[in-house]
Protein backbone atom coordinates (compact mmCIF):
# COMPACT_ATOMS: atom_id res chain seq x y z
CA UNK A 1 0.00 0.00 0.00
CA UNK A 2 2.79 2.43 0.93
CA UNK A 3 4.49 1.70 -2.42
CA UNK A 4 1.36 2.81 -4.29
CA UNK A 5 0.99 5.87 -2.05
CA UNK A 6 4.64 6.71 -2.74
CA UNK A 7 3.97 6.42 -6.45
CA UNK A 8 0.90 8.64 -6.45
CA UNK A 9 1.80 11.24 -3.85
CA UNK A 10 5.59 11.49 -3.98
CA UNK A 11 5.35 15.08 -5.17
CA UNK A 12 8.24 14.64 -7.61
CA UNK A 13 8.10 12.93 -10.98
CA UNK A 14 11.27 14.41 -12.49
CA UNK A 15 13.42 11.34 -11.83
CA UNK A 16 10.54 9.07 -12.83
CA UNK A 17 10.21 10.87 -16.18
CA UNK A 18 13.95 10.49 -16.71
CA UNK A 19 13.73 6.75 -15.97
CA UNK A 20 10.67 6.36 -18.20
CA UNK A 21 12.42 7.93 -21.19
CA UNK A 22 15.78 6.18 -20.75
CA UNK A 23 15.69 2.77 -19.05
CA UNK A 24 12.10 1.77 -18.27
CA UNK A 25 11.63 0.02 -21.61
CA UNK A 26 14.78 -2.00 -20.96
CA UNK A 27 13.59 -2.97 -17.48
CA UNK A 28 10.25 -4.14 -18.84
CA UNK A 29 11.73 -6.06 -21.80
CA UNK A 30 14.37 -7.83 -19.72
CA UNK A 31 11.90 -8.69 -16.95
CA UNK A 32 9.41 -10.15 -19.45
CA UNK A 33 12.08 -12.11 -21.33
CA UNK A 34 13.48 -13.40 -18.05
CA UNK A 35 10.05 -14.62 -16.95
CA UNK A 36 9.35 -16.27 -20.30
CA UNK A 37 12.70 -18.03 -20.29
CA UNK A 38 12.34 -19.24 -16.71
CA UNK A 39 8.78 -20.39 -17.42
CA UNK A 40 10.02 -22.62 -20.22
CA UNK A 41 12.97 -23.83 -18.15
CA UNK A 42 11.06 -24.80 -15.00
CA UNK A 43 8.36 -26.59 -16.99
CA UNK A 44 10.91 -28.56 -19.03
CA UNK A 45 12.76 -29.58 -15.86
CA UNK A 46 9.89 -29.92 -13.40
CA UNK A 47 7.03 -31.60 -15.29
CA UNK A 48 8.86 -34.59 -16.89
CA UNK A 49 10.68 -35.40 -13.64
CA UNK A 50 7.41 -35.19 -11.70
CA UNK A 51 5.72 -37.52 -14.18
CA UNK A 52 8.55 -40.06 -14.17
CA UNK A 53 8.90 -40.23 -10.37
CA UNK A 54 5.15 -40.50 -9.79
CA UNK A 55 4.11 -42.96 -12.52
CA UNK A 56 7.19 -45.09 -13.18
CA UNK A 57 9.64 -47.16 -11.17
CA UNK A 58 13.28 -47.38 -12.22
CA UNK A 59 16.70 -47.71 -10.53
CA UNK A 60 17.25 -44.77 -8.18
CA UNK A 61 13.56 -43.81 -8.18
CA UNK A 62 13.34 -43.46 -4.39
CA UNK A 63 16.43 -41.25 -4.28
CA UNK A 64 15.30 -39.00 -7.11
CA UNK A 65 11.89 -38.56 -5.46
CA UNK A 66 13.38 -36.41 -2.69
CA UNK A 67 16.77 -35.44 -4.19
CA UNK A 68 15.12 -33.44 -6.99
CA UNK A 69 14.10 -30.94 -4.30
CA UNK A 70 17.69 -30.24 -3.21
CA UNK A 71 18.24 -27.27 -5.61
CA UNK A 72 15.72 -25.36 -3.46
CA UNK A 73 18.50 -25.08 -0.86
CA UNK A 74 20.46 -22.86 -3.25
CA UNK A 75 19.52 -19.18 -3.44
CA UNK A 76 19.69 -18.17 -7.08
CA UNK A 77 22.44 -15.61 -6.49
CA UNK A 78 24.72 -18.24 -4.91
CA UNK A 79 24.38 -20.73 -7.75
CA UNK A 80 25.05 -17.83 -10.14
CA UNK A 81 28.31 -16.96 -8.36
CA UNK A 82 29.35 -20.60 -8.34
CA UNK A 83 28.75 -21.25 -12.03
CA UNK A 84 30.47 -17.99 -12.91
CA UNK A 85 33.58 -19.29 -11.19
CA UNK A 86 33.28 -22.57 -13.08
CA UNK A 87 32.42 -21.26 -16.56
CA UNK A 88 34.08 -17.83 -16.71
CA UNK A 89 37.20 -17.15 -18.77
CA UNK A 90 39.56 -18.02 -15.91
CA UNK A 91 37.41 -20.93 -14.69
CA UNK A 92 38.37 -24.60 -14.93
CA UNK A 93 36.11 -25.36 -17.93
CA UNK A 94 37.46 -22.74 -20.32
CA UNK A 95 41.02 -23.21 -19.01
CA UNK A 96 40.75 -26.91 -19.87
CA UNK A 97 39.39 -26.10 -23.34
CA UNK A 98 42.34 -23.82 -24.06
CA UNK A 99 44.77 -26.39 -22.70
CA UNK A 100 43.33 -29.28 -24.73
CA UNK A 101 42.82 -27.42 -28.01
CA UNK A 102 45.70 -24.96 -27.92
CA UNK A 103 43.30 -22.15 -28.81
CA UNK A 104 43.44 -18.74 -27.16
CA UNK A 105 40.53 -16.85 -25.67
CA UNK A 106 38.37 -15.43 -28.45
CA UNK A 107 39.32 -18.17 -30.93
CA UNK A 108 36.53 -20.46 -29.77
CA UNK A 109 32.85 -19.97 -28.96
CA UNK A 110 31.66 -20.45 -25.40
CA UNK A 111 28.37 -19.70 -23.68
CA UNK A 112 28.47 -16.31 -21.93
CA UNK A 113 27.25 -17.07 -18.43
CA UNK A 114 26.97 -13.36 -17.57
CA UNK A 115 23.98 -12.68 -19.76
CA UNK A 116 20.20 -12.81 -19.82
CA UNK A 117 20.43 -16.42 -21.01
CA UNK A 118 22.74 -17.25 -18.12
CA UNK A 119 20.30 -15.71 -15.63
CA UNK A 120 17.47 -17.77 -17.14
CA UNK A 121 19.46 -21.00 -16.77
CA UNK A 122 20.49 -20.23 -13.16
CA UNK A 123 16.97 -19.33 -12.05
CA UNK A 124 15.48 -22.35 -13.84
CA UNK A 125 17.89 -24.71 -12.07
CA UNK A 126 16.89 -23.54 -8.57
CA UNK A 127 13.18 -22.82 -9.16
CA UNK A 128 12.01 -25.92 -11.06
CA UNK A 129 11.31 -27.78 -7.73
CA UNK A 130 8.23 -25.56 -7.27
CA UNK A 131 6.73 -27.05 -10.43
CA UNK A 132 8.10 -30.53 -9.68
CA UNK A 133 6.61 -30.64 -6.18
CA UNK A 134 3.10 -29.48 -7.08
CA UNK A 135 2.94 -31.40 -10.36
CA UNK A 136 4.08 -34.63 -8.70
CA UNK A 137 1.42 -34.27 -6.02
CA UNK A 138 -1.20 -33.79 -8.75
CA UNK A 139 0.01 -36.82 -10.69
CA UNK A 140 -0.06 -38.99 -7.56
CA UNK A 141 -3.64 -37.92 -6.83
CA UNK A 142 -4.95 -38.94 -10.25
CA UNK A 143 -7.13 -42.03 -10.46
CA UNK A 144 -6.05 -44.87 -12.70
CA UNK A 145 -9.64 -45.36 -13.90
CA UNK A 146 -9.37 -42.37 -16.22
CA UNK A 147 -5.98 -43.37 -17.60
CA UNK A 148 -7.15 -46.97 -18.02
CA UNK A 149 -10.12 -45.69 -20.04
CA UNK A 150 -7.66 -43.90 -22.33
CA UNK A 151 -5.73 -47.12 -22.84
CA UNK A 152 -8.94 -48.98 -23.66
CA UNK A 153 -9.72 -46.26 -26.19
CA UNK A 154 -6.52 -47.13 -28.01
CA UNK A 155 -4.19 -44.41 -26.69
CA UNK A 156 -0.60 -45.23 -25.83
CA UNK A 157 0.89 -44.33 -22.45
CA UNK A 158 2.49 -41.23 -23.92
CA UNK A 159 -0.75 -40.17 -25.59
CA UNK A 160 -2.69 -40.77 -22.36
CA UNK A 161 -0.25 -38.49 -20.55
CA UNK A 162 -0.52 -35.67 -23.09
CA UNK A 163 -4.30 -35.89 -23.54
CA UNK A 164 -5.43 -36.64 -19.97
CA UNK A 165 -2.70 -36.78 -17.32
CA UNK A 166 -1.07 -33.47 -18.18
CA UNK A 167 -4.31 -31.45 -18.57
CA UNK A 168 -5.60 -32.77 -15.23
CA UNK A 169 -2.40 -31.58 -13.53
CA UNK A 170 -2.54 -28.19 -15.24
CA UNK A 171 -3.84 -26.21 -12.21
CA UNK A 172 -1.01 -27.54 -10.04
CA UNK A 173 1.58 -26.88 -12.73
CA UNK A 174 0.35 -23.30 -13.18
CA UNK A 175 0.43 -22.75 -9.41
CA UNK A 176 4.04 -23.96 -9.27
CA UNK A 177 4.93 -21.87 -12.31
CA UNK A 178 3.42 -18.76 -10.69
CA UNK A 179 5.54 -19.28 -7.56
CA UNK A 180 8.66 -19.67 -9.71
CA UNK A 181 7.90 -16.50 -11.68
CA UNK A 182 7.29 -14.53 -8.49
CA UNK A 183 10.70 -15.63 -7.25
CA UNK A 184 12.12 -14.60 -10.63
CA UNK A 185 10.69 -11.10 -10.29
CA UNK A 186 12.00 -10.92 -6.71
CA UNK A 187 15.56 -11.90 -7.64
CA UNK A 188 18.24 -9.27 -7.32
CA UNK A 189 21.61 -10.94 -6.76
CA UNK A 190 21.61 -13.02 -9.97
CA UNK A 191 20.52 -10.35 -12.42
CA UNK A 192 22.72 -7.69 -10.82
CA UNK A 193 25.78 -9.93 -10.93
CA UNK A 194 25.12 -10.87 -14.56
CA UNK A 195 24.53 -7.25 -15.57
CA UNK A 196 20.89 -7.77 -16.60
CA UNK A 197 18.78 -4.65 -16.04
CA UNK A 198 15.45 -5.54 -14.44
CA UNK A 199 13.08 -3.78 -12.08
CA UNK A 200 14.92 -4.99 -8.98
CA UNK A 201 18.30 -3.70 -10.19
CA UNK A 202 16.63 -0.46 -11.29
CA UNK A 203 15.09 0.04 -7.85
CA UNK A 204 18.47 -0.39 -6.19
CA UNK A 205 20.23 1.95 -8.61
CA UNK A 206 17.55 4.60 -8.10
CA UNK A 207 17.56 4.19 -4.32
CA UNK A 208 21.33 4.16 -3.84
CA UNK A 209 22.57 5.91 -6.98
CA UNK A 210 20.12 8.82 -7.12
CA UNK A 211 19.16 8.72 -3.45
CA UNK A 212 15.56 9.01 -4.62
CA UNK A 213 13.19 7.05 -2.38
CA UNK A 214 10.14 8.39 -4.24
CA UNK A 215 11.43 7.29 -7.66
CA UNK A 216 12.38 3.89 -6.22
CA UNK A 217 8.82 3.60 -4.89
CA UNK A 218 7.48 4.46 -8.33
CA UNK A 219 9.56 1.68 -9.91
CA UNK A 220 8.48 -0.67 -7.13
CA UNK A 221 4.85 0.17 -7.90
CA UNK A 222 5.33 -0.91 -11.51
CA UNK A 223 6.97 -4.13 -10.31
CA UNK A 224 4.00 -4.63 -8.01
CA UNK A 225 1.74 -4.43 -11.05
CA UNK A 226 3.68 -7.34 -12.57
CA UNK A 227 3.10 -9.40 -9.42
CA UNK A 228 -0.62 -8.58 -9.41
CA UNK A 229 -0.89 -9.54 -13.08
CA UNK A 230 0.81 -12.88 -12.35
CA UNK A 231 -1.63 -13.63 -9.54
CA UNK A 232 -4.58 -12.60 -11.72
CA UNK A 233 -3.42 -14.74 -14.66
CA UNK A 234 -2.96 -17.74 -12.37
CA UNK A 235 -6.51 -17.38 -11.05
CA UNK A 236 -7.94 -16.57 -14.49
CA UNK A 237 -6.27 -19.56 -16.15
CA UNK A 238 -8.20 -21.97 -13.95
CA UNK A 239 -11.42 -20.02 -13.46
CA UNK A 240 -13.57 -22.66 -15.15
CA UNK A 241 -11.31 -25.65 -14.70
CA UNK A 242 -12.79 -28.37 -12.53
CA UNK A 243 -11.07 -31.75 -12.51
CA UNK A 244 -12.59 -34.38 -10.27
CA UNK A 245 -11.09 -37.73 -9.51
CA UNK A 246 -12.96 -40.72 -8.09
CA UNK A 247 -9.82 -41.66 -6.07
CA UNK A 248 -11.05 -45.25 -5.70
CA UNK A 249 -7.81 -46.56 -7.22
CA UNK A 250 -4.57 -44.67 -7.76
CA UNK A 251 -2.30 -45.22 -10.71
CA UNK A 252 -0.36 -48.49 -10.54
CA UNK A 253 3.37 -47.75 -10.94
CA UNK A 254 4.94 -48.99 -14.16
CA UNK A 255 8.35 -50.64 -13.87
CA UNK A 256 10.84 -49.56 -16.53
CA UNK A 257 13.68 -51.71 -17.79
CA UNK A 258 16.58 -51.44 -20.21
CA UNK A 259 16.98 -48.26 -22.23
CA UNK A 260 13.69 -46.83 -20.95
CA UNK A 261 14.94 -47.08 -17.36
CA UNK A 262 18.29 -45.54 -18.28
CA UNK A 263 16.57 -42.68 -20.10
CA UNK A 264 14.33 -42.00 -17.08
CA UNK A 265 17.38 -41.97 -14.80
CA UNK A 266 19.15 -39.53 -17.13
CA UNK A 267 16.17 -37.15 -17.30
CA UNK A 268 15.98 -37.06 -13.49
CA UNK A 269 19.74 -36.89 -12.96
CA UNK A 270 20.41 -33.89 -15.23
CA UNK A 271 18.57 -31.23 -13.13
CA UNK A 272 19.96 -32.73 -9.92
CA UNK A 273 23.50 -32.72 -11.33
CA UNK A 274 23.47 -29.14 -12.56
CA UNK A 275 21.12 -27.75 -9.92
CA UNK A 276 22.82 -29.18 -6.83
CA UNK A 277 25.70 -31.65 -7.18
CA UNK A 278 28.10 -29.53 -9.29
CA UNK A 279 27.60 -26.21 -7.44
CA UNK A 280 27.66 -27.91 -4.02
CA UNK A 281 30.88 -29.73 -4.90
CA UNK A 282 32.50 -26.53 -6.19
CA UNK A 283 31.48 -24.50 -3.13
CA UNK A 284 32.82 -27.20 -0.81
CA UNK A 285 36.08 -27.33 -2.74
CA UNK A 286 36.51 -23.56 -2.53
CA UNK A 287 35.43 -23.23 1.11
CA UNK A 288 37.68 -25.97 2.50
CA UNK A 289 40.49 -25.79 -0.01
CA UNK A 290 41.20 -22.20 -1.00
CA UNK A 291 39.10 -19.75 1.04
CA UNK A 292 40.11 -18.34 4.42
CA UNK A 293 37.73 -18.59 7.35
CA UNK A 294 38.58 -16.09 10.10
CA UNK A 295 36.97 -14.37 13.07
CA UNK A 296 35.11 -11.99 10.74
CA UNK A 297 33.25 -14.94 9.25
CA UNK A 298 32.23 -16.11 12.72
CA UNK A 299 30.85 -12.62 13.38
CA UNK A 300 28.89 -12.67 10.12
CA UNK A 301 27.43 -16.07 10.95
CA UNK A 302 26.42 -14.80 14.41
CA UNK A 303 24.77 -11.70 12.92
CA UNK A 304 22.85 -13.82 10.44
CA UNK A 305 21.74 -16.48 12.89
CA UNK A 306 20.53 -14.24 15.69
CA UNK A 307 18.79 -11.89 13.24
CA UNK A 308 17.06 -14.84 11.56
CA UNK A 309 16.18 -16.35 14.95
CA UNK A 310 14.60 -13.12 16.23
CA UNK A 311 12.68 -12.61 12.98
CA UNK A 312 11.46 -16.21 13.02
CA UNK A 313 10.23 -15.97 16.62
CA UNK A 314 8.43 -12.67 15.94
CA UNK A 315 6.86 -13.88 12.68
CA UNK A 316 5.72 -17.22 14.13
CA UNK A 317 4.35 -15.55 17.29
CA UNK A 318 2.28 -13.11 15.22
CA UNK A 319 1.16 -15.93 12.92
CA UNK A 320 0.08 -18.02 15.92
CA UNK A 321 -2.07 -15.18 17.25
CA UNK A 322 -3.67 -14.61 13.83
CA UNK A 323 -4.24 -18.30 13.12
CA UNK A 324 -5.85 -18.79 16.53
CA UNK A 325 -7.99 -15.68 16.07
CA UNK A 326 -9.15 -17.06 12.73
CA UNK A 327 -10.07 -20.33 14.45
CA UNK A 328 -12.05 -18.56 17.17
CA UNK A 329 -13.82 -15.95 15.04
CA UNK A 330 -15.47 -16.85 11.75
CA UNK A 331 -16.41 -13.28 10.82
CA UNK A 332 -15.33 -11.87 7.47
CA UNK A 333 -13.23 -9.12 9.07
CA UNK A 334 -10.92 -11.54 10.89
CA UNK A 335 -10.85 -14.05 8.02
CA UNK A 336 -9.97 -11.41 5.42
CA UNK A 337 -7.44 -9.70 7.69
CA UNK A 338 -5.54 -12.95 8.23
CA UNK A 339 -5.68 -13.75 4.51
CA UNK A 340 -4.40 -10.27 3.66
CA UNK A 341 -1.54 -10.67 6.15
CA UNK A 342 -0.26 -13.63 4.18
CA UNK A 343 0.09 -11.76 0.89
CA UNK A 344 3.58 -10.47 1.72
CA UNK A 345 5.19 -13.67 0.45
CA UNK A 346 3.99 -12.82 -3.04
CA UNK A 347 5.89 -9.51 -2.93
CA UNK A 348 9.58 -9.18 -3.81
CA UNK A 349 11.85 -8.14 -0.97
CA UNK A 350 12.57 -4.85 -2.72
CA UNK A 351 8.88 -3.88 -2.70
CA UNK A 352 8.49 -4.83 0.96
CA UNK A 353 11.63 -2.86 1.90
CA UNK A 354 10.64 0.27 -0.03
CA UNK A 355 7.10 0.05 1.32
CA UNK A 356 8.44 -0.06 4.88
CA UNK A 357 11.24 2.49 4.67
CA UNK A 358 8.92 5.29 3.45
CA UNK A 359 6.57 5.38 6.49
CA UNK A 360 9.33 4.43 8.94
CA UNK A 361 11.58 7.26 7.73
CA UNK A 362 8.69 9.73 7.95
CA UNK A 363 7.83 8.58 11.47
CA UNK A 364 11.50 8.73 12.48
CA UNK A 365 11.76 12.36 11.43
CA UNK A 366 8.57 13.22 13.28
CA UNK A 367 9.95 11.64 16.45
CA UNK A 368 13.33 13.34 16.01
CA UNK A 369 11.66 16.75 15.62
CA UNK A 370 9.41 16.20 18.65
CA UNK A 371 12.18 15.01 20.98
CA UNK A 372 14.47 17.82 19.85
CA UNK A 373 11.77 20.49 20.28
CA UNK A 374 10.26 19.28 23.54
CA UNK A 375 13.09 17.48 25.35
CA UNK A 376 16.14 18.82 23.48
CA UNK A 377 17.33 15.26 22.87
CA UNK A 378 18.73 13.84 19.64
CA UNK A 379 17.38 10.29 19.50
CA UNK A 380 18.56 9.53 15.95
CA UNK A 381 16.84 7.01 13.68
CA UNK A 382 15.19 4.54 16.01
CA UNK A 383 13.02 2.78 13.41
CA UNK A 384 14.38 3.01 9.86
CA UNK A 385 18.02 2.91 10.99
CA UNK A 386 17.78 -0.10 13.30
CA UNK A 387 16.78 -3.74 13.36
CA UNK A 388 13.15 -2.73 13.91
CA UNK A 389 12.63 -2.12 10.19
CA UNK A 390 14.39 -5.38 9.26
CA UNK A 391 12.35 -7.51 11.67
CA UNK A 392 9.14 -5.84 10.51
CA UNK A 393 10.05 -6.44 6.86
CA UNK A 394 10.87 -10.11 7.45
CA UNK A 395 7.60 -10.58 9.34
CA UNK A 396 5.64 -9.08 6.44
CA UNK A 397 7.59 -10.97 3.80
CA UNK A 398 7.45 -14.43 5.39
CA UNK A 399 4.22 -14.30 7.40
CA UNK A 400 2.54 -16.61 4.88
CA UNK A 401 5.11 -19.34 5.58
CA UNK A 402 4.35 -19.30 9.31
CA UNK A 403 0.59 -18.96 8.80
CA UNK A 404 0.49 -21.91 6.42
CA UNK A 405 2.25 -24.25 8.83
CA UNK A 406 0.24 -23.16 11.87
CA UNK A 407 -3.16 -23.16 10.15
CA UNK A 408 -2.42 -26.64 8.89
CA UNK A 409 -1.55 -27.76 12.42
CA UNK A 410 -4.62 -26.12 13.95
CA UNK A 411 -6.78 -27.69 11.26
CA UNK A 412 -5.82 -31.14 12.55
CA UNK A 413 -7.03 -30.35 16.09
CA UNK A 414 -10.67 -31.27 16.49
CA UNK A 415 -12.97 -28.36 17.46
CA UNK A 416 -14.52 -30.63 20.07
CA UNK A 417 -11.35 -30.25 22.15
CA UNK A 418 -11.91 -26.48 22.26
CA UNK A 419 -15.52 -26.94 23.25
CA UNK A 420 -14.66 -29.42 26.00
CA UNK A 421 -11.98 -27.11 27.40
CA UNK A 422 -14.31 -24.10 27.35
CA UNK A 423 -16.99 -26.12 29.17
CA UNK A 424 -14.35 -26.97 31.79
CA UNK A 425 -13.89 -23.28 32.47
CA UNK A 426 -10.79 -22.56 30.38
CA UNK A 427 -10.55 -19.16 28.74
CA UNK A 428 -9.43 -18.96 25.08
CA UNK A 429 -5.88 -17.99 26.08
CA UNK A 430 -5.71 -20.94 28.49
CA UNK A 431 -7.00 -23.29 25.78
CA UNK A 432 -4.22 -22.12 23.50
CA UNK A 433 -1.56 -22.45 26.21
CA UNK A 434 -2.61 -25.77 27.77
CA UNK A 435 -4.07 -27.68 24.81
CA UNK A 436 -3.09 -26.25 21.45
CA UNK A 437 0.56 -25.35 22.04
CA UNK A 438 1.55 -28.89 23.13
CA UNK A 439 -0.23 -30.33 20.08
CA UNK A 440 1.32 -27.72 17.77
CA UNK A 441 4.95 -28.32 18.68
CA UNK A 442 5.75 -29.93 15.33
CA UNK A 443 3.99 -27.21 13.32
CA UNK A 444 5.63 -24.43 15.33
CA UNK A 445 9.10 -25.92 14.90
CA UNK A 446 8.48 -26.34 11.17
CA UNK A 447 7.33 -22.72 10.84
CA UNK A 448 10.34 -21.50 12.86
CA UNK A 449 12.78 -23.49 10.74
CA UNK A 450 11.40 -22.46 7.35
CA UNK A 451 11.12 -18.79 8.35
CA UNK A 452 14.65 -18.88 9.81
CA UNK A 453 16.07 -20.21 6.55
CA UNK A 454 14.09 -17.75 4.40
CA UNK A 455 15.40 -14.81 6.45
CA UNK A 456 18.93 -16.19 6.25
CA UNK A 457 18.74 -16.27 2.43
CA UNK A 458 16.94 -12.93 1.95
CA UNK A 459 19.17 -10.44 0.13
CA UNK A 460 17.27 -7.41 -1.33
CA UNK A 461 15.36 -6.39 1.81
CA UNK A 462 18.47 -6.89 3.95
CA UNK A 463 20.57 -4.73 1.65
CA UNK A 464 18.08 -1.86 1.77
CA UNK A 465 17.14 -1.93 5.45
CA UNK A 466 20.31 -3.06 7.28
CA UNK A 467 21.84 -0.65 9.80
CA UNK A 468 25.14 0.99 8.93
CA UNK A 469 28.13 -1.36 9.00
CA UNK A 470 25.98 -4.44 9.65
CA UNK A 471 26.64 -7.45 7.40
CA UNK A 472 25.15 -10.92 7.13
CA UNK A 473 26.21 -14.09 5.34
CA UNK A 474 24.00 -13.21 2.36
CA UNK A 475 25.44 -9.69 2.11
CA UNK A 476 28.99 -11.00 2.51
CA UNK A 477 28.52 -13.51 -0.30
CA UNK A 478 26.99 -10.80 -2.50
CA UNK A 479 29.74 -8.24 -1.81
CA UNK A 480 32.58 -10.73 -2.25
CA UNK A 481 31.14 -11.94 -5.55
CA UNK A 482 30.58 -8.35 -6.71
CA UNK A 483 34.29 -7.72 -6.10
CA UNK A 484 35.09 -10.85 -8.16
CA UNK A 485 36.32 -12.62 -5.02
CA UNK A 486 34.27 -15.73 -5.76
CA UNK A 487 36.44 -18.06 -3.69
CA UNK A 488 36.14 -15.78 -0.65
CA UNK A 489 32.35 -15.81 -1.11
CA UNK A 490 32.31 -19.61 -0.81
CA UNK A 491 32.25 -20.05 3.02
CA UNK A 492 29.23 -17.76 3.49
CA UNK A 493 27.49 -19.29 0.48
CA UNK A 494 28.12 -22.85 1.63
CA UNK A 495 26.83 -22.03 5.11
CA UNK A 496 23.58 -20.63 3.68
CA UNK A 497 23.13 -23.69 1.45
CA UNK A 498 23.87 -26.12 4.30
CA UNK A 499 21.24 -24.52 6.53
CA UNK A 500 18.86 -24.31 3.58
CA UNK A 501 18.93 -28.09 3.20
CA UNK A 502 17.02 -28.49 6.49
CA UNK A 503 13.57 -27.42 5.22
CA UNK A 504 14.22 -29.43 2.06
CA UNK A 505 14.62 -32.48 4.30
CA UNK A 506 11.21 -31.73 5.82
CA UNK A 507 9.69 -31.56 2.34
CA UNK A 508 11.49 -34.78 1.41
CA UNK A 509 10.01 -36.59 4.39
CA UNK A 510 6.51 -35.44 3.47
CA UNK A 511 7.04 -36.62 -0.11
CA UNK A 512 8.28 -39.99 1.14
CA UNK A 513 5.15 -40.39 3.28
CA UNK A 514 2.99 -39.41 0.32
CA UNK A 515 4.72 -41.98 -1.87
CA UNK A 516 4.14 -44.70 0.72
CA UNK A 517 0.46 -43.80 0.99
CA UNK A 518 0.15 -44.14 -2.76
Amino acid sequence: MMVIVGFLFSGSFDVWQHLATTVLDNYIANSVLLMLGVAVGVILLGVPTAWLTSIYRFPGHKIFTWALLLPLAFPAYIIAYTYTGILDVAGPVQSSIRQWTGLSYGEYWFFDIRSLGGAIVMLSLVLYPYVYLLARTAFLDQSSNILDACRLAGYSRAQSWFKVGLPMARPAIIAGLTLALMETLADYGTVEFFGVSTFTTGIFRTFYGFGETAAAAQLAAVLLMFVIVLIFLERYSRRRIRYYSTKNRTVTPIKLKGNSARLAMLVCFIPLLFGFIIPAWQLTRWAFGEATIDSDFIGLAWHSFYLAAIAAVVAVSLALVMAYAKRLHKGLLIQNTVAFSGLGYALPGTIVAIGIIIPFAWLDHQLIDWFDRVLNIDIGLILSGTFVAMIFAYSVRFMAVSLGALESGLGQIKPSLDSAARLSGYRPVEVLKNIHLPLLKGSILTALLITFVDVLKELPATLILRPFNFDTLAINAYEMASDERLIDAAPASLCIVAVGILPVILLSRSITLTSKNH
